[in-house]
C-alpha cells in the first residue's frame, strides 16, 4: 500500500465521522433560543393574566408588606425610566434584540447561552408591548405589575433582563469568554506547568537553565557541560 493510499485510508473514517457531527454552535444556540422563548412566554402570560383579572391602578397584596401586584401601564423603559421617549426605547430594543440574535450564532458556552437568552427574552417581551399595545404601533405602553417597597414597579421581562445582565457581568469578571474558555493572565502561564511547578527552559545548545522540580527544588540542566566532560574522558 502506498503512502498516499495509507493517508487517505486513515483520513476517511474521520471524514465519515465528521460528516455526522452538527456545527458546534447549534446546541448552544438552541439553549439560548429556548431561554428566550421561555422568558418571552412567561412575560406575556403574566401580563395577560394581569389584564384579565385586574383593573388599571388596582393594588393586590401578595406577601405584605414585601410584595404586591400593582397594575400600571408604563410608556417608558424598564422600571418606568424615560416615560417621554417611548419611540426611542422601541428603536433601542429592536437594535438590542437584533444584536443578541446575531450573538446566538457565536455562543459556545452554556452559561453565556442562558444569560443572553434571558436578556433576549426580556427585551422581546417589552418590545412586543411597544409594538402591539395602545396607544399606537411602536409607542405602546408596557404592562408592569410587580411592586416592592421603595422600588419601581416592573414585570417579568425586566426581571429576566436584569438577571441576564448580572450573569453576563459575573462571566466577564471570571474571564469566561463566549467560547467557554477562560482568559489566562500572561504572567501566570510563563514558567509554570499545570501543577504549578517551574517549567524547564533550555537554549538551543543545551546550556544551563533554571527550573523547579515537583518538590520546588532548583534543578539546572547541564547538557552542554556533560557533553564536554565526556569528550575529555
Amino acid at each position: 500500500m502506498t503512502k498516499s493510499s495509507e493517508e487517505s485510508g486513515a483520513a476517511s473514517p474521520t471524514a465519515r465521522a465528521g460528516a455526522h457531527v452538527r456545527p458546534a454552535w447549534s446546541g448552544y444556540a438552541l439553549i439560548m433560543a429556548a431561554c428566550a422563548v421561555l422568558a418571552l412566554g412567561l412575560d406575556q402570560l403574566t401580563k395577560w393574566w394581569v389584564e384579565s383579572t385586574m383593573t388599571l391602578g388596582q393594588i393586590t397584596d401578595v406577601l405584605p408588606p414585601v410584595l404586591r401586584w400593582h397594575y400600571i401601564l408604563n410608556p417608558g423603559a424598564a422600571f418606568s425610566i424615560g416615560t417621554d421617549y417611548t419611540w426611542v426605547f422601541t428603536i433601542i430594543m429592536v437594535a438590542v434584540s437584533g444584536f443578541l440574535i446575531y450573538l446566538m450564532l457565536k455562543v459556545r458556552s452554556l452559561s453565556w447561552a442562558v444569560a443572553l437568552g434571558l436578556v433576549l427574552g426580556g427585551a422581546l417581551g417589552n418590545l412586543t408591548d411597544r409594538l402591539f399595545r395602545a396607544p399606537s404601533f411602536g409607542q405602546g405602553h408596557v404592562v408592569d405589575f410587580i411592586a416592592l417597597p421603595n422600588f419601581a414597579i416592573f414585570n417579568i421581562a425586566d426581571s429576566c433582563v436584569v438577571c441576564g445582565v448580572i450573569l453576563v457581568c459575573l462571566l466577564t469578571l471570571r474571564g469566561t469568554g463566549m467560547d467557554g474558555k477562560r482568559d489566562v493572565p500572561h504572567g501566570s502561564a510563563a514558567g509554570n506547568d499545570g501543577a504549578g511547578n517551574g517549567a524547564a527552559v533550555t537554549d538551543g545548545a543545551g546550556n544551563d537553565a533554571a527550573a523547579n522540580d515537583g518538590g520546588g527544588n532548583d534543578v539546572r540542566g547541564t547538557g552542554a557541560q556533560d557533553s564536554r566532560n565526556g569528550e575529555d574522558k
